[in-house]
């Protein structure tokens, strides 16, 4: 039974509750108000809390979410290895008893399992149709219509038939073939098709520039490359950089016909219905892959340098399924939303996840998926509104954008809709850390924010980068659904950490997967050991079949970041965390991010920007430091509703958001804000930018500042920048 105590607790916190608190807000109707709210809760808290205890039992949910997780197996003065203490689930039992070991032993036994379940589905689009708006100007915006769904059966009969006219074409098992396209069904189709010819997919994001796409494509030295509609238009110049390319496949869009006329007449240019029309009628058989055959070569957009093609084999790729399917908790009646790269590990080896599970994934794009999207016509349905997905992936600053929506939202409502959900998410936050779930407070405060994603996303799996705690607090509390945060890197096939389902806690990462181990190493030069107090810190390297044998035809770069040790192959991160007593990992820091100030102090770069980029102003930023000099600076991408908002009320003399970004007094402004919001973060003095400079532009991956998974392009960044950075250190 639960502690006695907790009904104290309970009864003490209602009564200091029950005082009238006002925090930042005034005024005689506010005091009612708040203090009317209060007592309402207090009365129905006693009513129901016996009820509440009852059904939900909540010393059996903290219980849970402190459970130890991963214990440590070894332990000397120089390192520590940590093992996940979870046993496998039953897929993943299933799958091994089933001999699953490759992808394409994978779709042959989930369609056999779930043929007439839905698989894949494209949404409608009906027609592009012009939009007035209120200035006059024409958009243009799509009339849409439902989803179109493929069963399992049916797609992996596309696939079978889409490897072996691929096979027609000429193309030959092992002979690398690059996908060059944005998330939609038939990446995955193509994917499949490929997997069970053994054709090692070569991806590369969408977002790359015309230079590093044609160095994927050279390196692996492809001849076919399957892309997409939308893209094609860049080949027009990547082929005169790509003269072993012979022949382009593309996938159609649903309302153009692709011109072909300005395309070299040396290379062939196929629909990728005309490819599935060829394996229809082709007398190819499959040619299936070994488990240590090469499944992916993946192309990270890396934050320095040019892209690195990181090797995945089968067997890679199988163990990070097994991993996930142990760490989350999927549904038969699930269905996700798909929309982050397939070219990026942690979408690819999500959805297969789910593919392995038998459940749906409809497919979306940032154009399309909430109804306030910029193809969206107005009065009609976003891609969330229409499948209402469960689950969903996403990247922290897609997290942060959403929490800084939500942020704005109430700001932009009247003064009681402020008191309401202020007191609300207080009320939630206090109840949720001791265990509890608050069913009315989601359905009658946050069910409309729930609704933009379509009402019921109940799992949200987020990584590429840290989660900010506060960004992770606000979108558990505000989108009433668990937010599942994981730890990987393409070198370990997307698969390190994973947040146990059962966890509570924000701002970290998880405990080691079944299939690999985690061993905290000492960073001397960071001052990060194994024997520091109150837990272990030290640099992560993992170890498991997860882990890439290593980088394509970079064999001194695989030397140095891989290595073999007791029969496991391991990889060195360069990331700092420290292991907590549940075998929980924390990410405090990351080599490449550390500069040393001119007096000696450390500053994490990665830290300080997770941190500052939760303030309401800053819509992204990227912190230098320069060893040389006794203080950091920043670039600031700001927040354009905020930074007008801004100087509206303080009555700056500027009449456009690229004048005011100009404007030495906004900066300024801005500079002082990050200082306040870096002290309420508990930021050290010498942490915070002293100095800032305002990027109107924002800083996409078509641009080559960010990663397709929104990472900072540091060196791409500073380039850039140079100019502005030096004048930010000479004032």
């Amino acid at each position: 039974m639960f502690d006695p105590r907790v009904c104290f607790s309970f009864f003490y916190i209602q009564y200091t509750s029950a005082k009238i608190y006002i925090g930042e807000m005034d005024g005689l109707s506010t005091t009612i108000a708040l203090g009317a709210l209060k007592a309402i809760a207090f009365v129905c808290d006693i009513l129901t809390f016996p009820i509440y205890v009852f059904l939900q039992r909540p010393w059996k949910v903290c219980e849970l979410s402190r459970r130890v997780k991963a214990t440590p197996i070894e332990k000397d003065d120089r390192s520590v290895v940590y093992r996940s203490v979870d046993k496998a689930s039953r897929t993943h039992v299933e799958m091994v008893r089933s001999n699953v070991t490759t992808m394409a032993a994978m779709f042959e036994f989930v369609a056999r399992k779930h043929a007439n379940k839905k698989c894949l589905g494209t949404r409608q689009i009906k027609a592009e149709e012009d939009e007035v708006q209120h200035n006059g100007r024409v958009f243009k915006k799509y009339n849409m219509g439902e989803y179109i769904w493929k069963t399992y059966a049916e797609v992996n009969h596309l696939a079978t038939n889409f490897g072996k006219g691929i096979r027609e074409l000429g193309n030959k098992p092992l002979q690398n073939i690059v996908i060059f396209a944005e998330t939609r069904a038939e990446w995955m189709i193509a994917a499949h098709g490929l997997f069970k010819q053994n054709i090692p997919v070569v991806t590369l994001y969408a977002t790359l520039g015309d230079e590093a796409i044609a160095h994927g494509i050279n390196e692996t030295e492809v001849t076919t490359v399957i892309t997409s509609y939308d893209l094609m238009p860049k080949f027009k110049s990547i082929l005169k950089l790509t003269p072993k390319v012979k022949t382009l496949i593309y996938m159609e869009d649903q309302l153009k016909e692709l011109d072909t006329n300005d395309f070299d007449d040396c290379v062939k240019i196929l629909k990728f219905k005309d490819v599935l029309a060829k394996g229809e009628e082709s007398e190819f058989t499959n040619t299936y892959p070994s488990p240590s055959d090469t499944a992916i070569i993946m192309y990270t957009s890396g934050s320095t340098g040019v892209p690195k093609g990181v090797i995945l084999l089968h067997s890679n790729l199988m163990a990070t399924m097994k991993a996930f399917v142990d760490s989350t908790e999927i549904y038969d009646d699930d269905i996700l939303i798909g929309f982050l790269p397939l070219a990026h590990v942690f979408e690819l080896l999500v959805e297969s996840v789910c593919l392995v599970s038998g459940i749906a994934i409809g497919y979306s794009s940032a154009l399309t998926m909430i109804d306030s999207s910029s193809k969206i016509k107005k009065g009609t349905k976003g891609d969330a509104s229409v499948l209402h997905p469960t689950c969903m992936t996403s990247v922290p600053l897609i997290l942060d954008r959403i929490s800084k929506g939500i942020q704005e939202r109430v700001a932009k409502g009247s003064m009681l809709t402020k008191i309401l959900f202020k007191f609300a998410y207080e009320y939630k936050v206090h109840w949720v850390r001791r265990g509890y779930s608050t069913p009315l407070i989601d359905k009658l405060i946050f069910g409309k924010i729930r609704n933009m994603l379509g009402g019921k996303v109940r799992l949200i799996l987020t990584g590429g980068a840290p989660l900010s705690p506060e960004t992770h607090e606000q979108t558990n509390i505000c989108l009433c659904a668990s937010v599942i945060q994981g730890y990987g890197l393409t070198e370990t096939t997307s698969c390190a950490t994973v947040m146990d389902a059962q966890d509570r806690t924000v701002g970290r990462v998880g405990a080691a997967t079944t299939v690999c181990d985690i061993m905290l190493v000492n960073w001397e030069e960071g001052n990060y050991r194994v024997t520091d107090k109150p837990f272990p810190r030290g640099e992560i390297v993992i170890g498991g079949e997860n882990v890439s044998p290593g980088y394509y035809k970079l064999p001194g770069k695989t030397k140095d970041d891989f290595f073999d040790k007791d029969g496991k192959r391991w990889f060195k991160t360069g990331d700092i965390c420290e292991i907590e007593d549940d075998g929980v990992l924390k990410i405090i820091d990351r080599k490449k991010d550390l500069v040393k100030l001119q007096a000696g102090e450390y500053v994490s770069l990665g830290k300080v920007e997770a941190e500052l980029k939760t303030c309401p102003f800053v819509d992204n930023i990227c912190v230098y430091g320069d060893s040389s000099k006794q203080y950091c600076v920043a670039l600031v991408v700001p927040h354009q509703q905020k930074i007008m908002e801004l100087v509206e009320k303080r009555g700056i003399p500027v009449s456009s958001f690229e004048e005011a970004c100009s404007s030495p007094t906004v900066e300024l402004l801005v500079l002082q804000e990050l200082a306040e919001h870096g002290k309420k973060c508990r930021l050290e003095k010498f942490e915070i930018p002293a100095a800032v400079k305002l990027c109107k532009e924002v800083w996409s991956p078509d641009m080559g500042l960010v990663t397709a998974a929104f990472k900072l392009k540091r060196k791409d960044i500073q380039e850039r920048y140079q100019h502005e950075i030096n004048r930010m250190y000479a004032s």
